[in-house]
């Protein structure tokens, strides 16, 4: 199977150093496996997308030398490709009533990812005096062995989570009608026949319900690779919410040097352009990697 893989950035703001270190690991992968590289665009969140943030965002994966193998894809445009998705899991899927604050509210367990567990509230139906605000997927209960998702991670090794102690049910349709990131993402890299992912470690803890939902939609699971995400002096992750300044693009050689160092890359030779920076690079990401 030909390898593909994607970058898949959020238009909320410009590309900067941390978004910078997933792209460049992404595609260093797919070259090195002589495979596909795709841009998809992920703005299903359209309330959060900064006008002309994608363009700029393009733009500067071109000037770093990285351009998409085929059309890129928008999110916002397959709003009716996650719709039968969700209608696919109709089965395993309830309304929730439930607000943000009231699940934080209800001193459940916390999430490694911060965000409180769900505690169940509406899975057997909502209350008379409640409407749905958002729709759920339901997750096994703890002592089914579907509850266990287990993942061989390319940099970080095995990776265990149990659904139901983890997660809880996890949303699929937000309150404000958007779809949640974990339907849109899986449906897309199934369609896009994406074979590889490669993007930062604060996404590993999405991958067990990812998982499950290609399981449940009968879709084939791609394999992972989570990279160490760039952080500042306070360490802190490096994102649009935490202020991280756009990457200079002026010097695109300078930062790829310093985006592969961050990823251990630190045996370069010296490159003064683009395209040597990557004719150097490949090799020794295939060398780390064992690929052939």
């Amino acid at each position: 199977m030909l390898y593909t893989g994607r970058f898949a950035p959020s238009p909320t703001g410009p590309l900067h150093a941390g978004s910078l270190v997933a792209a460049l690991a992404s595609y260093l992968d797919a070259r090195a496996h002589q495979g596909r590289w795709l841009i998809r665009m992920e703005d299903i969140d359209e309330a959060r997308t900064m006008p002309g943030a994608a363009d700029s965002i393009i733009t500067a994966l071109r000037d770093f030398g990285m351009t998409s193998d085929d059309d890129i894809l928008w999110q916002s445009k397959r709003k009716w490709r996650y719709e039968q998705a969700f209608a696919r899991l109709s089965a395993r899927v309830y309304p929730c009533g439930c607000s943000r604050k009231e699940i934080a509210d209800s001193r459940g367990s916390i999430a490694a990812d911060g965000a409180a567990i769900y505690p169940g509230t509406c899975r057997h139906g909502l209350a008379p005096e409640r409407t749905a605000r958002a729709w759920r997927l339901r997750v096994p209960d703890p002592d089914h062995p579907d509850d266990l998702i287990e993942v061989d991670d390319r940099w970080q090794g095995i990776f265990r989570e149990r659904l139901s102690a983890t997660v809880g049910d996890f949303v699929l349709k937000r309150a404000d009608g958007y779809w949640a990131y974990q339907l849109a993402v899986v449906v897309d890299d199934a369609e896009q026949a994406v074979t590889d992912v490669v993007r930062g470690a604060d996404l590993l803890e999405s991958t067990a319900r990812q998982i499950y939902l290609q399981r449940q939609l009968d879709y084939p699971m791609p394999r992972y690779l989570h990279v160490p995400v760039l952080a500042n002096a306070a360490g802190v992750k490096l994102s649009k919410q935490t202020g991280a300044a756009p990457i200079d693009c002026r010097r695109p050689v300078q930062q790829l040097q310093q985006a592969a160092k961050w990823l251990g890359l630190d045996v370069l030779p010296a490159a003064t352009t683009v395209q040597a920076f990557w004719s150097a690079a490949v090799p020794v990401w295939a060398q780390r990697f064992g690929i052939r």
